[in-house]
């Protein structure tokens, strides 16, 4: 099996709890929350273990909530990369309404980064590359790192022997268009993300495929795969594109379903599956991890229940 190294620069302390109903004014008496290390490539990881694979942990900790992340991430048996920075790791709450069923998610800043700490970053993350493996950034990009900081480390990345897997939104997606070659191995993104990077609606799964096809043709990504959320996911490489899509499924929590799709996904590739392989694992985890409470993720009986079910076709 391949190596598995996942980075997240903005991790954050995920408190969830519930309450009997939101409203504004009063106190709010909420039961006893849970507490977990999230964020983009640590949810990756973290997958990655429940599907009984291995991936180590490159995460960005700073101040007391910091020490708090590492000591949930030693908990659950993911081994940590720790890059220690200045400042404060973020926290964010999510709270159920219990009498609606609606969440409320609040996201606290984190740090904000310095070119040298975004270098140094760079250096390491090249360091503990696994050669012939992958590394797979994913989640939001901290205030002060380089916009362009994904296309450099896909360089690094590929200069250390490994292939970068990337799951990103925003200004940085957005500055991948002027990038003149395939260096992102694989490029994931969902439909508002995609639909922002097209600059237009894309309705129908044809629309998709077409707009992820161009990406591949302009060199922005090897591979190129779009999120379509209870659609499933649609794959695009080389002139093949594929769409898996599960049978529905009773929807808790969207939190953490696009992290354990490239979980899934990432960890199929390891193990030498097919494109249409992982992505299946892929779609089946998303799904898996929507059926789940709070801020968990895909439970491994969901995910081998569901891969039994998906519906890969040639679009």
């Amino acid at each position: 099996m391949s190596d598995i190294l996942t980075v997240t620069l903005n991790p954050a302390l995920d408190m969830s709890s519930s309450v009997d109903h939101v409203r504004p004014e009063d106190k709010l008496r909420c039961v006893l929350p849970d507490l977990d290390p999230g964020g983009g490539g640590t949810n990756v990881a973290r997958a990655i273990r429940l599907l009984g694979g291995h991936a180590k942990a490159f995460v960005a900790l700073a101040g007391y909530r910091g020490q708090q992340f590492a000591g949930l991430l030693a908990e659950e048996g993911v081994e940590a990369v720790p890059f220690h920075i200045e400042g404060e790791t973020r926290l964010s709450l999510a709270v159920t309404d219990a009498a609606t069923g609606e969440q409320y998610r609040f996201v606290m800043p984190g740090p904000r980064w310095t070119p040298e700490e975004a270098h140094r970053a760079l250096e390491a993350i090249a360091d503990n590359a696994p050669k012939g493996g992958y590394v797979v950034l994913s989640g939001s990009q901290p205030p002060g790192v380089p916009v362009h900081f994904p296309t450099q480390l896909a360089a690094a990345v590929e200069e250390a022997g490994a292939k970068l897997v990337l799951d990103t939104s925003g200004a940085p997606l957005r500055a991948l268009l002027g990038v003149g070659s395939a260096r992102q191995h694989v490029l994931r993104l969902d439909g508002a993300e995609s639909e922002d990077l097209a600059g237009r609606a894309l309705p129908e799964i044809g629309d998709v495929a077409e707009f992820a096809h161009g990406l591949v043709t302009r060199g922005v990504a090897e591979v190129v795969v779009l999120a379509l959320g209870e659609k499933g996911s649609l794959l695009a490489q080389d002139g093949h594109c594929w769409h898996a899509q599960t049978p529905p499924v009773r929807v808790k929590s969207k939190v953490g379903a696009g992290d354990s799709f490239v979980g899934a996904f990432t960890l199929a590739l390891s193990r030498g599956a097919t494109w249409e392989t992982a992505l299946a694992d892929g779609v089946a985890a998303a799904s898996a991890a929507v059926m789940s409470d709070a801020t968990a993720l895909c439970l491994p009986g969901d995910v081998a229940r569901l891969a039994g079910a998906v519906e890969v076709t040639s679009v």
